[in-house]
């Protein structure tokens, strides 16, 4: 099988997509506004490099160029887009008489189309383009499903890796991780200043918060860091490998995870997989994992709600450990990355072999 990629070579997602399917013994080859190494492609090739909104439009001539001169040399089995209101754009317009597939990376759907009307545009004519349409929550197959894609839509989660991220004995104290970017969305701000109330109301125990992910907003974090005088108590990482991940989840007794917007969070999942108790913002993909049985779940922006539920975790360790367990188990379960991509390499030998022609598919909406 060979696919052409259409995705952000520097996203650890998409070296962790490419590097699964040739595992299973596909070829590969990127093309990106973002160049990076992406272990296992044969190629990776910048289009319109940079960031800019207009890129994505006027590119196409060139998108579908460069198309040409890559299918001439490599011949791809099937398209594959990754985020519907960019690169899956550039998939279902590249020109090439190949099956097209799209994944939806959450603010492409949740966020993005309900802004613009061009971006609905945008979604709607890429869904009734493609042969295939994967998205890791259920509400965002739910809101795919609003625009009536051509192709079925299933549910796959990017998934942990349960072979790196295990369970370990944590540190003394009470050490929290946070896994997401320091960009707004994020509410990084809002996880400081709930852990600065923790450590003013429990002075006598050793507290720590792990900052990982990176992002624009450092500075002004680490302002709001010195402005509540928790300086020793919060260590920003930044953007780690997974070693230095699995490290910070495993020493820490709770992971926070309070975004605005989200679909289902990779980083929710591996803190579920190391044997941690969840803190999450109420949202519909933070609700289809996190029960009172793995954690709590605290309104958006909410830092009373938010400071409670991480003094919950740490007046009462037993009732953490035994969350922590319960997520363990279910990610073992339902959401381990071999099995996830397991399910897509199906889907991909589906769509190259279809059971009935395209035109008279149903569109049903799967758990995968």
């Amino acid at each position: 099988m060979r696919i052409l990629f259409f995705a952000d070579a520097s996203s650890v997602h998409t070296r962790r997509w490419v590097a699964a399917v040739v595992e299973r013994g596909a070829r590969a080859v990127v093309i990106t506004r973002q160049p990076a190494e992406v272990p296992g492609a044969e190629e990776v090739i910048a289009v319109a490099p940079g960031a800019g909104k207009l890129g994505w439009f006027t590119a196409l001539p060139q998108v579908r160029r460069v198309a040409r001169e890559v299918a001439a040399r490599f011949q791809p089995d099937l398209v594959h887009g990754h985020y519907v209101t960019s690169y899956g754009l550039w998939a279902t317009a590249c020109g090439l008489p190949v099956p097209k597939v799209l994944t939806a990376w959450g603010s492409d759907i949740l966020v993005t189309p309900r802004q613009s009307r061009l971006m609905r545009m945008v979604v709607a004519w890429s869904m009734h383009h493609a042969d295939l349409v994967t998205a890791d929550s259920m509400d965002m197959i739910d809101e795919i499903a609003r625009y009536h894609p051509a192709g079925p839509c299933h549910q796959i989660l990017w998934g942990a890796d349960t072979d790196k991220f295990v369970p370990a004995t944590p540190a003394q104290g009470f050490e929290v991780v946070s896994l997401r970017t320091w960009e707004p969305n994020y509410n990084i701000d809002v996880i400081i200043e709930a852990f600065a109330r923790v450590v003013a109301e429990r002075p006598d125990t050793p507290a720590q918060l792990h900052l990982l992910g990176g992002g624009l907003q450092r500075a002004e974090l680490e302002q709001k860091v010195k402005h509540l005088g928790v300086q020793d108590h919060v260590q920003f990482h930044g953007r780690v490998g997974d070693a230095e991940m699995v490290a910070a989840i495993q020493r820490s007794r709770v992971s926070v995870s309070v975004p605005t917007s989200d679909a289902t969070s990779v980083s929710v999942l591996e803190s579920m997989a190391c044997g941690l108790p969840i803190i999450a913002s109420d949202l519909p993909a933070n609700h289809q994992w996190i029960d009172a049985q793995g954690g709590w779940i605290v309104p958006v922006r909410d830092v009373d709600a938010l400071s409670q539920a991480l003094l919950q975790a740490h007046d009462h360790p037993q009732q953490a450990l035994q969350m922590g367990q319960h997520n363990h188990t279910r990610i073992e379960r339902e959401a381990s990355r071999r099995g996830q991509m397991d399910a897509m390499w199906r889907l991909y030998q589906r769509v190259l072999h279809p059971l009935t022609p395209r035109l008279a598919r149903r569109r049903p909406v799967e758990r995968t």
